[in-house]
């Protein structure tokens, strides 16, 4: 992810492998725990429209890694490899 302040001093997170994640939060650690949830919600977009999920690419400088939990890690190993049976 990547943290980019906005006017009133906002931060506003997107995520180079997932365009579809945007959210903001007050302060840095409030825009951490959005950035998660707007993954873990993509996710179910990704599940919905059938369609493979992104492999994160390796952190970038600016850039921060945001986890997903054990069990949608799992999940969306899963389900790209069930895709990739079809």
């Amino acid at each position: 992810m990547r943290f980019e302040p906005v006017e009133g001093g906002r931060f506003v997170v997107t995520f180079r492998d997932v365009p579809e994640a945007i959210t903001q939060g007050e302060t840095i650690e409030e825009a951490l725990v959005m950035a998660a949830d707007a993954l873990a919600t993509v996710m179910d977009f990704y599940f919905e429209d059938r369609r493979p999920v992104p492999i994160p690419s390796e952190v970038e400088e600016g850039e921060e890694l945001v986890a997903l939990s054990v069990s949608m890690s799992d999940k969306v190993l899963a389900f790209n490899r069930l895709l990739a049976m079809t």
